[in-house]
């Protein structure tokens, strides 16, 4: 079994019934990409601290009251209206980067399936100039452009990646998983945040 197996069982009861993102759901699929990540080593550790982080923090808002977060986006518009979505510390930045950090995993993800010439390190470089890189500022690309030149080799990372229908597994994580994150950025992007930077 690969690692993305309980990522794919878990995006299937992200939706309720009338088809809208819940919190505990989402987040709980989130926290299954961790282990992922870990087989990129050390490399990783930022982008696994991130992760980790926006979990928790929403997390922390979701169990303030599950009843009326059970939906993953009044937490922002509750904010929205409050005034408080763009503030650094805010669950709606949490959300904001958690989505982007998920985005640059399935972009990373998808280079590696559709350039088989490409190295772990030119598919994570690349994925992170289209999702990470335009939000962060110089400090933060410098670190993670030297922290990508560590990253396992191809044949090392994939075979740590646990057994089974492997790419069959990877195109079902990449094809389930993109459409929740591209609502996500829609809804962010409506609500006027999803262009906010670090």
């Amino acid at each position: 079994m690969s690692v993305f197996a309980p990522i794919i069982e878990g995006i299937k009861g992200v939706k309720d019934v009338n088809g809208e993102i819940q919190t505990k759901p989402f987040l709980d699929v989130c926290g299954h990409v961790l282990p992922v990540t870990d087989k990129f080593g050390a490399a990783f550790t930022l982008v696994k601290s991130d992760i980790g982080g926006n979990i928790s923090r929403l997390t922390t808002k979701y169990d303030q009251n599950p009843a009326a977060y059970q939906l993953l986006y009044p937490i922002v518009t509750e904010e929205v209206k409050a005034g408080t979505a763009t503030g650094g510390k805010s669950d709606s930045q949490g959300l904001l980067w958690l989505n982007r950090a998920m985005e640059f995993i399935v972009a990373l993800f998808r280079n590696l399936e559709q350039h088989k010439d490409w190295t772990t390190t030119q598919a994570a470089n690349e994925a992170y100039n289209v999702t990470l890189k335009p939000y962060h500022g110089w400090m933060a690309q410098t670190a993670f452009t030297t922290a990508m030149r560590f990253i396992p080799n191809r044949d090392s990372f994939f075979a740590n990646l646990g057994s089974g229908d492997l790419t069959g597994d990877i195109d079902q994580f990449i094809g389930d998983f993109s459409p929740l994150l591209a609502e996500n950025h829609e809804f962010l992007k409506k609500n006027g945040l999803a262009d906010l930077k670090a």
